[in-house]
């Protein structure tokens, strides 16, 4: 066999007792997941009708992106209302009958939580901006401009432009990291800080298993509003976001104290319910390891690592472990290849070649991953990445960066339910963003009756988590491989899995070593072969 161990111990990793760990959790963009009153938008409704295609899948759990009360200037991720349901998606008895549906079915309940900005119509920042003297004047970030007029520093904002808008009521101008729409919360206030523990413990009392809390290292910022130095990179730069290196207007020491209020919160609960952060920036990989740390923060932290990638090499994946080598007091790390803010992974990383065949191999390699695996909805059904015309766009960020970058509309069209339906049964009048034709027939109803569908098959590689411990929350040990041949073990001794994949374009030589049987394969003619061709995906087992 023509792999080798590498020069680094191998991950070990406990049983465990607590539900998340090791966990499949399916993302649900409620928008465009099933719409039940056909208004051409996804409700809360349509979801609790297709949850039993979810648990079909056997995923441990669902995570809701935003349904919150929303002017919908960022498609929820600009809350007005921390407790309640947007009228588009339904009304809290809808999201508690989901709750309730789900927990029937076995699945776990995770929400979406945004805590480092609000929208500007949310009443917090109503009351904020009317003047500098009352209750809620420091509940958002306020400063006045610098002697000539200009911004009060100069921090950019992640969609483009200063992150900072003049507001004449307060003669004043007000931090925004995103659109001015969503002005940035002053977390490290701890009359701020209570009311997001609020908005938690309400969730929490409605039976929600846990939060993914979005953009969190933006909650706080540096009070001396010190200027962010030019950031020096040789990577794409399509913003001016981009030129700056983000130290003082994100990732700041207060953040994990934070962080460790919501831990205790969450701990207070029984049940294990689940914290885990979405971190993207410069500095992810080491504020994923800070906000994860011992056994007061949060359980878990999934960056972009994969979902950017335009490539997909051995030496992408092999960086996953690198970053997580289970030194004592390390957190538990999330994996996805593609979710509502990245291209689908299949039209990133398929470079011409089958489609069906690479959606195969990357849900065998997803789910092979050590650390808990967030499945994108579509991604069971080999989704492409869909065409949505400029005309039809309504992302600000990629209708601002035309055509330098496309965008998350196109990862956040409908899902397709029948392949002979208006609109792919999504709904009976035009959605709010297009179905692409090129997924009509990869409905579920067209797959369901397939059984060498990727949708059958997703089926059977999600359950290899819970056949084989190995796969939940077993060690990780990288293996040197020749060409674009991946290697890795999963787990120790007899329970010991060897997970070998060709992620190159042409035939690797490669035969199983003495002492090994083969369990699951794709996109393997010959189990026989002394080579594996391209997009072909194993999973082996120590002899008996």
């Amino acid at each position: 066999m023509n792999v080798q161990t590498l020069e680094h111990p191998a991950v070990t990793t406990e049983p465990s007792t607590v539900w998340w760990k090791g966990a499949v959790l399916y993302q649900v963009y409620p928008r465009s997941f099933a719409d039940s009153n056909n208004d051409g938008v996804g409700d809360l409704p349509g979801i609790t009708a297709h949850l039993d295609h979810i648990a079909s899948l056997g995923v441990d759990g669902v995570w809701l992106s935003p349904f919150f009360t929303s002017p919908m200037k960022d498609f929820g991720y600009d809350v007005s209302d921390y407790t309640d349901v947007d009228p588009i998606f339904g009304r809290l008895e809808d999201f508690d009958a989901l709750v309730a549906r789900a927990h029937e079915l076995g699945l776990k309940i995770i929400i979406d939580q945004v805590y480092s900005h609000s929208s500007d119509e949310h009443p917090w920042f109503r009351e904020s901006r009317q003047n500098r003297i009352n209750p809620k004047a420091d509940w958002y970030v306020w400063a006045d401009a610098k002697p000539d007029g200009s911004p009060p520093s100069n921090w950019q904002s992640v969609f483009g432009g200063p992150a900072w808008t003049w507001d004449a009521r307060r003669h004043q101008y007000y931090m925004h990291n995103f659109l001015k729409e969503q002005p940035q919360l002053n977390v490290a206030n701890p009359d701020v800080q209570e009311a997001l523990l609020d908005a938690m413990r309400f969730w929490l009392d409605r039976g929600v298993d846990g939060f993914r809390l979005d953009a969190i290292n933006f909650a706080i910022h540096d009070p001396k509003l010190t200027d962010n130095p030019p950031l020096t990179s040789n990577g794409k730069r399509t913003r001016p976001f981009d030129f700056q290196d983000k130290v003082h207007n994100q990732s700041q020491p207060g953040i994990p104290v934070f962080l460790s209020r919501l831990r205790a919160l969450a701990d207070s609960y029984d049940g294990d319910r689940f914290l885990v952060a979405e971190v993207g920036g410069d500095r992810a990989n080491e504020e994923m390891k800070q906000y994860t740390h011992g056994d007061h923060l949060l359980h878990s932290a999934y960056g972009f690592l994969y979902l950017y990638a335009d490539h997909l090499s051995p030496e992408l994946v092999e960086k996953g472990p690198a970053m997580w080598p289970g030194v004592d007091g390390e957190g538990w790390p999330s994996w996805t290849f593609s979710n509502h803010d990245a291209p689908r992974a299949i039209s990133r990383w398929a470079e011409g070649r089958d489609e069906k065949a690479f959606a195969e191999m990357a849900m065998l390699l997803l789910v092979s991953l050590r650390g808990n695996v967030f499945v994108y909805q579509g991604e069971e059904l080999g989704l492409p990445q869909a065409h949505v015309p400029f005309e039809r766009l309504v992302d600000p960020e990629a209708i601002a960066n035309w055509p330098e970058t496309l965008g998350r509309d196109g990862a956040r069209t409908p899902i397709p339910w029948k392949a002979d339906a208006v609109q792919a049964g999504f709904s009976t009048v035009e959605p709010w963003l297009p179905v692409d034709p090129r997924h009509y027939p990869l409905a579920v109803d067209a797959q369901d009756a397939d059984p060498t569908s990727i949708l059958n098959l997703s089926r059977e590689l999600i359950g290899l988590r819970r056949r084989y411990p190995a796969l939940k929350t077993g060690g990780m040990r990288m293996l040197e491989a020749a060409g674009s041949l991946l290697a890795f073990e999963r787990g120790e001794g007899d329970e010991a899995l060897l997970c070998v994949f060709n992620l190159g374009h042409s035939p690797e030589a490669w035969t199983a070593p003495e002492g090994w049987r083969l369990v699951e394969a794709v996109n393997l003619p010959d189990p026989a072969a002394t080579s594996l061709p391209p997009l072909a995906g194993l999973l082996l087992a120590r002899s008996a």
